[in-house]
């Protein structure tokens, strides 16, 4: 798996559960666009671009499928969530030499809980989740834990 060298351009997402459907979101010149899961609350993809380009849309519905079974894989290590956690994806397109390459930077936010413990359940949501199955060992992915 070749890593990219020089970033040309990139899609960034930032998810999280929405809990209030009156909460204003967005700003002048861009919308949100709401991603659903089968039987799982709403997410936001908030700030879309009103022209998003392809790796903001992969980077969007990747976010969508890993937050949901980010919450799925705490289930099932019988860890409650709190609230306020997060997922931002920034999926980017660069070049090493002549060749071209996604690759893909996870930020994971899930204030008050254990390092190891958000690690090991951000882990077992890649096994999980469907896009990420789909580019393992396509692209270099990098998951960063933030816990504060």
């Amino acid at each position: 798996m070749e890593k990219i060298e020089k970033v040309l351009t990139s899609g960034n997402t930032h998810v999280t559960v929405n809990r209030n459907p009156d909460a204003q979101r967005g700003e002048f010149g861009v919308y949100d666009l709401k991603l659903t899961a089968p039987g799982v609350e709403d997410l936001q993809f908030v700030g879309t671009e009103p022209h998003p380009r392809a790796e903001q849309l992969f980077a969007g519905a990747w976010s969508a499928c890993y937050t949901t079974v980010f919450g799925m894989a705490a289930q099932l290590k019988k860890v409650t969530l709190p609230p306020d956690y997060s997922v931002d994806i920034k999926v980017n397109i660069g070049q090493t030499g002549p060749a071209w390459f996604l690759g893909a930077r996870f930020t994971v936010r899930v204030p008050g809980i254990e390092q190891k413990i958000v690690e090991s359940i951000a882990h077992l949501a890649h096994q999980i989740c469907p896009y990420s199955k789909a580019v393992r060992g396509n692209i270099e992915v990098v998951t960063n834990i933030v816990t504060v």
